[in-house]
């Protein structure tokens, strides 16, 4: 049998080698239906039980109560950058957008286009390249804003929010890269979404999690009917075709979730891996994490070599040991370990294990 492959991609995102074999196993004939799941109509009693399912196990996984709806849309996140201010934003408002990255940077250009947008500069890059979160007294608020969005953890650099933003107005996140990881109260917020290909399964869908009452405060119309929060959420997500293999995979993550001891197991191996890792890192200054310890990612990890004409020759060898995807940002540049709620602790075991040996053959 050949050694595995730990695929440390940001996304999309290698899946549960359960989900992964249970899929492989009903791929041509979904529960005795003799069909493919993908070729069933989502109108069907079969389909809806699925969904209906997959519903009430995310409810389960995350304590979602009666006062939100739980949405499976089209689309990544970047969708909803602009699905939310055509819904909340236009003359007369202004939105806070929280930018501690990338992603939460081009969130906010997005809103831009549909209104007023305050935007926070929430990172602080110090003489030393360390980069950390400005303290929220420091920043320059909006009375009564729209909404105010953050970026829990952004997946490009790594840095993560280990507190909850106050705000005057809705609170809204972007959980693309954390959901399910760490044990949230989502009666905190009044909205969260998430695309599906890194800790839920394949790209393709997002998941919204939005208060009622927020809806209620949406100007749906000039709205079109397949981004109306309100609608989706009448129809069951299904004023279109949904992604319905997408929406598959998510109900088999659930379950592997749930039979796996929940999100409260899921931190607990997101703390061990990240431990490792870092642990491995911060040695020497063969490696280093640009990030202060304080607001390090649990799910996105990245790292520099001291020599950088090193790179290559370690993404490749990584490569040929069943390192797969280590290769960072393009605009960052170095190397970034993604270890979503998939990622075993024997793949964050070889891969310290690899940059062992990779630092004593090279240092």
């Amino acid at each position: 049998m050949s050694n595995p492959v730990y695929n440390f991609c940001a996304g999309p995102a290698a899946l549960p080698v359960p989900v992964m074999e249970q899929a492989q196993r009903e791929f041509l004939n979904w529960k005795g239906t003799g069909v493919s799941v993908m070729e069933i109509s989502h109108r069907s009693s079969q389909y809806q039980e699925l969904a209906n399912k997959a519903e009430s196990d995310l409810r389960s996984l995350m304590g979602i109560g009666d006062e939100h709806a739980v949405l499976f849309m089209h689309g990544g996140a970047s969708l909803q950058f602009a699905n939310i201010p055509m819904c909340l934003l236009g003359e007369g408002k202004e939105a806070e957008y929280i930018q501690n990255g990338m992603w939460s940077g081009k969130a906010s250009q997005e809103a831009a286009r549909y209104g007023s947008v305050n935007l926070i500069d929430a990172m602080h890059i110090g003489m030393d390249g360390i980069r950390s979160l400005v303290s929220e007294s420091e920043w320059n608020r909006t009375e009564n804003p729209s909404y105010t969005h953050f970026t829990p953890n952004e997946t490009i650099e790594g840095i993560r929010y280990n507190w909850l933003p106050k705000s005057t107005g809705p609170i809204i996140a972007d959980m693309s890269s954390c959901i399910l990881s760490e044990e949230i109260n989502v009666n905190d917020y009044d909205m969260i979404y998430a695309g599906a290909q890194k800790n839920i399964g394949p790209a393709g869908m997002t998941i919204v999690i939005i208060k009622k009452s927020l809806m209620e405060q949406m100007d749906f119309s000039h709205v079109p009917k397949v981004f109306n929060y309100s609608v989706q959420s009448a129809q069951g997500s299904m004023v279109n075709t949904p992604p319905t293999y997408t929406w598959y995979l998510a109900s088999l993550v659930f379950e592997w979730l749930l039979e796996n001891g929940g999100v409260k197991e899921m931190n607990k191996r997101a703390l061990e891996r990240a431990e490792k890792l870092y642990g491995c890192i911060d040695q020497d200054d063969f490696y280093t994490n640009p990030i202060e310890v304080s607001c390090r990612s649990l799910m996105n990890i990245p790292f520099i070599l001291k020599d950088d004409s090193l790179n290559a020759k370690f993404l490749k060898l990584a490569e040929e040991n069943g390192l797969s995807g280590l290769k960072g940002h393009r605009s960052v540049g170095g190397m970034r370990a993604s270890a979503y709620n998939s990622m075993p602790i024997e793949g964050v075991i070889a891969l310290t294990e690899f940059m062992q040996e990779f630092k004593r053959t090279h240092g």
